[in-house]
């Protein structure tokens, strides 16, 4: 018998419990984990409060993990009891000891990631995989802003922009998340508690505006950003941890310089089991070549999973945080 994270209603923090829970074995085309570590994600909270809607409750959350297979069921070919393992995908489940998931949404896991990286890093680094090649495809000498720039992709991107030879401008709210931020790759880190970051992009590039932005914060966020992109630039707004971004005319795109718009989902960038292994082998190899650094600055037990929900919410983590079962 292992333990769980369950919620039976949505809400805040306290709506987390944890549980006796035994997943069972695993059916046709699943298979069995036990996890090493959990990854901690804002999706997760969006999936606390109810924000993105689950299919049911009482639920387990969490879209991220690493463990090592304990059995397969029928059908599976591809894994074996002992394999290493990690995740980032749907169906929700990750805050477990154990658990069950579709073998199709596992990715061998390369000795040389250990799984506290993986956990850290598959949601938050494929993300930036998408970002930085799906939604806009960065290269080198194109100038870039990224919102939340110190924290879990944020500080993923800076480092993988810079790689590609970007120039990476970042918000971030502290001369601590500013140094965080230049240490791995933004050139430019803005304190937005401080300055206008509108005015601030616009004097940093002389005018002219960044190639594309990338905004998870949304509501505070959304309209300023148009305003820091060039003629025909690109808006990626792929979160909204300050709460849903408000109704508006598309008109305003155009009226700003035929700018693009995308809301991406990492789930769509990955359902097709070819592209999930295209991601996950791009975000190994750089890190594996040490282009990308996984800063693992806080470790929770998967029981205190409430402690660091509150954490996240109220801005007290910088980079990856992980849940311990």
């Amino acid at each position: 018998m292992g333990k769980a994270i369950f919620m039976h209603a949505t809400g805040g923090p306290d709506v987390l419990s944890w549980q006796d829970y035994d997943p069972g074995p695993p059916g046709p085309a699943m298979a069995r984990v036990r996890h090493v570590a959990v990854g901690l994600n804002y999706i997760d909270i969006y999936h606390r409060t109810g924000l993105y809607p689950l299919p049911g409750l009482p639920a387990v959350i969490g879209l991220e993990g690493s463990g090592i297979v304990e059995a397969v069921g029928d059908g599976v070919v591809a894994l074996k009891a002992g394999d290493r393992v990690a995740y980032a995908s749907a169906p929700p489940g990750a805050y477990t000891q154990y658990r069950l998931i579709p073998a199709d949404r596992l990715v061998a896991l390369p000795r040389e990631i250990s799984f506290e990286e993986a956990a850290a890093a598959m949601l938050k680094g494929m993300t930036a995989r998408y970002l930085l090649h799906g939604c806009y495809a960065v290269k080198a000498g194109d100038t870039i802003l990224i919102h939340a720039a110190a924290g879990g992709v944020g500080s993923i991107v800076c480092q993988w922009a810079r790689h590609l030879g970007a120039t990476v401008l970042g918000t971030v709210g502290s001369e601590q998340k500013a140094a965080a931020a230049a240490e791995l790759g933004c050139a430019y880190p803005i304190l937005y508690r401080q300055e206008d970051f509108v005015s601030r992009v616009r004097e940093i590039t002389k005018g002219v505006g960044v190639d594309v932005v990338y905004d998870s914060v949304g509501q505070t966020t959304f309209m300023q950003s148009l305003d820091c992109l060039r003629p025909r630039g690109t808006m990626v707004s792929f979160g909204q941890s300050s709460g849903p971004i408000q109704p508006f005319d598309v008109g305003l795109l155009g009226g700003k310089g035929s700018l693009f718009l995308t809301r991406p989902s990492l789930m769509h960038y990955t359902e097709q089991r070819s592209d999930l292994l295209a991601h996950a082998h791009d975000l190994f190899e750089v890190m594996a070549k040490g282009a990308v650094r996984i800063s693992i600055n806080q470790h929770y037990p998967l029981a205190e999973a409430a402690r660091a929900h509150q954490d996240m919410e109220s801005r007290r983590t910088t980079g990856a945080s992980l849940l311990l079962p």
